[in-house]
């Protein structure tokens, strides 16, 4: 079983193809390449996609970008924080660039989709090389092999213009895990969100794409796939014919080689009975599902265009455990929208308090250009908004400890990840159902399901102790 992150050789972009001759782009000296990304799995999908093409070029990561030939920041434009940082660390590479000034700096990702934020970075960092959006990024190698040839900047900007590209190569970095991307673009609007604008309308692979794209990563030791959308939900339109998501659910499930489904991100007004149907049918969809909510008021809901109410949300939850009664959920929710009063919030926290979230990505309202949130006048004070902030994340703590604390003295089937981070006799892996599990082990398991009873449980993490017993390929 492949245990490293692995290359997925296939015939690659054109713009691979057109450079195959290039001595400047395909050189047998060794380079070297550092990749940085902030924002949602897709960014990180995305990234992967990049390190493949930069590797059939001949160049090998590194992990500090002191040391790389070619440096590329991806961006994401969903949080301000992650902006900033973006502008802090390019700000740290003018001395870099001045002492090594054939490297090469690019930016790319949702940030450079937004209008005039391209131009003002190659503005205001003039040592950027290449400036490129969420759309044909599969041409990176053109635009690399551009700037090296001519040391201008580059600035490549599209408009989305509805197509896709297949035969991206990807440099994954687990061995065992996979995200595939199933369709792109989102056409919901929500009143505070700049993903519509960014990455486009939605967009569907075919599913004889994405089942071809599995099956290749299966015989390359992959077990378990997390197929990625900005609203999974919507996923077929516009295909001919037609596959539903909850189609392509059990068509992945049918794949020989695949032990584990999961899916994401799902919005609350498009899942149907069909995809709750196709996750208690399929053995191989794991029990774990995560439903945005943004907030428990129905009126802060209608003012973000969320298209569902509290009461609609609050029946999807039982709907969903009273056929998935083990199953995780797991949520997002932002504090200090435009005109939430404290009774809004309240409404929040009861919800959080019903639901009994298993985990919970919070956020602060951040304003973004363009969005209608952006214009309303009723802005939440920033001190307002971190002082509800902080009694939320008690609140969503306090469920995720109690519901992990359900698993003590169960056996759960953990999907081996390999060493903890902090501890090299320490495994971790996740259930079915999401949940981190470190207990001792050798390094040898990993990519096997070892049977662990668990020990100990906290709000974010669960510990425990293999069972004894012949090891189980996953």
């Amino acid at each position: 079983m492949k245990k490293e992150g692995t290359n997925l050789l296939i015939p690659g972009t054109p713009a691979l193809r057109a450079l195959r001759s290039s001595k400047e782009a395909f050189s047998a000296d060794p380079k070297a390449y550092y990749i940085e990304t902030w924002g949602c799995q897709m960014n990180e999908e995305d990234s992967e996609k990049l390190a493949g093409m930069l590797e059939q070029m001949g160049y090998r990561p590194v992990g500090h970008p002191q040391k790389a030939q070619c440096i590329i920041f991806n961006t994401c434009c969903v949080r301000e924080n992650a902006e900033l940082k973006v502008y802090g660390n390019l700000g740290r590479l003018k001395k870099l660039k001045e002492e090594h000034p054939q490297t090469i700096i690019a930016v790319c990702g949702c940030m450079m989709q937004q209008k005039g934020v391209g131009e003002a970075i190659l503005k205001r960092y003039p040592y950027v090389d290449i400036v490129f959006g969420t759309h044909h990024a599969e041409r990176f190698p053109e635009y690399l092999h551009r700037a090296l040839q001519s040391g201008e900047q580059i600035f490549e900007v599209h408009e989305d213009d509805g197509t896709l590209s297949e035969g991206v190569p990807i440099l994954r970095e687990s061995g065992l895990k996979a995200y595939v991307t199933i369709m792109y673009g989102c056409d919901n609007y929500c009143s505070y969100c700049v993903v519509p604008y960014v990455r486009g309308r939605e967009k569907s692979r075919t599913s004889e794409a994405i089942l071809a794209e599995i099956r290749a990563l299966v015989e390359e030791g992959y077990v378990e796939f997390t197929l990625l959308g900005q609203n999974v939900n919507s996923y077929g339109k516009g295909l001919e014919p037609y596959v539903s998501f909850a189609e392509l659910l059990r068509k992945v499930n049918e794949v020989p080689g695949v032990s584990r489904i999961r899916f994401m991100t799902n919005h609350p007004k498009d899942i149907d009975e069909e995809v709750i149907k196709a996750m208690v049918d399929c053995e191989h969809i794991t029990e774990q599902i995560h439903l945005p909510v943004q907030s428990g008021s129905s009126r802060i809901l209608a003012r973000m265009n969320r298209s569902y109410t509290r009461e609609q949300y609050l029946s999807l939850i039982g709907r969903v455990r009273s056929l998935i009664p083990n199953v995780a959920i797991s949520t997002d929710i932002i504090v200090g929208f435009p005109g939430e009063s404290e009774a809004d919030f309240q409404e929040t926290l009861s919800l959080c308090e019903e639901v009994g979230f298993d985990a919970a990505y919070t956020f602060l309202y951040s304003k973004r250009n363009h969005t209608p949130a952006d214009r309303m006048a009723d802005q939440v004070p920033e001190d307002v908004k971190h002082e509800r902030f902080n009694r939320l994340v008690e609140v969503v703590n306090r469920s995720a400890a109690e519901r992990n604390a359900a698993y003590l003295h169960r056996v759960e089937d953990i999907l081996v990840e390999g060493p903890s981070k902090n501890r090299p006799d320490t495994l971790t892996g996740r259930t079915r159902s999401g949940k981190t599990v470190n207990f001792p082990g050798d390094q040898s398991l990993t990519g096997t399901l070892q049977p662990v009873r668990i020990t100990k449980t906290n709000s974010f993490s669960l510990f425990g102790e293999r069972i004894e017993v012949p090891a189980k390929e996953a």
